[in-house]
């Protein structure tokens, strides 16, 4: 026995198996999404394969109003609410460096906001030793950001941060990827990656393909697909803005802030938008929805930390020429330094394991 057929041995897991088991017995619901054609694959299940299944499910509860045998049915199938626990685990199954999984999943939204508060007090420290009016005086035109704090040193502690996160996300995926390895053709083809880019971004299964999403018993809508584009593609726009203003600043020689009608300001503030909308649509669904009441873990904390990215971003863009601008600025900082730090150990990672059980379950295909 290897090490991906241990039995199962948490309380999630031993449910999953469980419900894994009844449904690939009925196999009614095998249209409806990737997850039951993936179980199908499977006569039993290992800790790694429930793992696969749960970050493949998209949580749409079709399977759920679909089920004959959900509650209250004694055989009690709820699909949806068990494997948002399983997802919920295997942030911590997989999460590197292990030790501070507990820490970030049963405090997330705290340890965010005081990592935002210390690097803030840090910050206001640094300039206010020397001159404490530099914080309230007024900074415009190019360069007007690093009057206040100089960017070999803001490269040095945000690039520090963003290298860790990327490296703790690596080592977390790789994990992943080792633990869903299954039985079938291993060999990884680009058409893999470019079937599970497809479906990631155009989340396929949001809906239990082409269905919209049950947020409640006989209660329908496709609103979370609508939350995940603002905040996927927000995101994404964000993350151009801030290359291009790499691009300015080392092979151009322009220094921010750049002027509203400029490519890093219009592609900034589309992303701040969809990060305002998206987020706030997420958090708004999840609080609503009859699967699971999450406590403040690392999945919320995700989301407010982009939620108050792109508000303080924002925020500074419209008041970036009064004196407000140096305060702003380290709180906007503050907060995007927490969300750095953090994405290894929450909703970010998941992302990026649901696209790993999409390039599986094409490869499986």
């Amino acid at each position: 026995m290897n090490q991906s057929e241990i039995n199962v041995q948490s309380t999630a897991l031993k449910e999953a198996n469980r419900l894994m088991t009844i449904c690939n017995s009925c196999r009614y619901c095998e249209g409806l999404c990737a997850v039951f054609p993936a179980m199908e694959k499977r006569s039993s299940f290992f800790e790694g394969d429930l793992n696969y299944l749960a970050n493949l499910c998209h949580d749409c509860g079709a399977c759920y109003s679909a089920c004959q045998f959900a509650p209250p049915h004694e055989f009690s199938v709820d699909v949806p609410t068990n494997f948002a626990k399983v997802l919920s685990e295997s942030y911590e199954t997989y999460v590197w460096p292990a030790f501070l999984a507990p820490m970030f999943l049963r405090n997330g939204v705290k340890i965010s906001f005081v990592a935002a508060i210390c690097l803030v007090f840090f910050l206001v420290g640094f300039v206010g030793w020397n001159d404490s009016s530099d914080l309230w005086s007024y900074n415009i035109g190019p360069g007007a950001f690093y009057r206040l704090m100089p960017h070999h040193m803001m490269v040095f502690i945000f690039g520090t941060a963003f290298s860790y996160a990327i490296i703790a996300g690596l080592f977390s995926a790789r994990k992943f990827w080792r633990d869903s390895k299954d039985n079938f053709d291993n060999r990884t083809h680009v058409r893999n990656f470019w079937s599970a880019t497809k479906d990631a971004t155009s989340l396929r299964y949001l809906g239990g393909e082409g269905l919209i999403c049950s947020v409640s018993e006989n209660v329908f809508n496709d609103r979370r697909r609508l939350y995940h584009h603002f905040t996927f593609y927000g995101f994404f726009l964000c993350f151009l803005s801030t290359i291009t203003a790499t691009f300015y600043h080392y092979l151009l020689g322009r220094e921010a802030p750049y002027p509203w009608y400029d490519f890093p300001v219009i592609l900034g503030i589309a992303g701040g938008i969809g990060l305002i909308v998206g987020p706030l649509g997420l958090l708004w669904e999840k609080y609503n929805n009859r699967k699971i009441k999450k406590a403040l873990g690392m999945d919320v904390a995700f989301l407010v930390m982009l939620f108050l990215t792109s508000l303080t971003g924002i925020m500074l863009l419209i008041l970036r020429s009064s004196p407000a601008m140096g305060i702003l600025l380290f709180i906007h900082l503050g907060i995007v330094f927490s969300l750095f730090i953090t994405m290894p150990y929450g909703k970010f990672i998941h992302g990026i394991y649901r696209f790993l059980a999409l390039v599986r379950f094409s490869q499986e295909r």
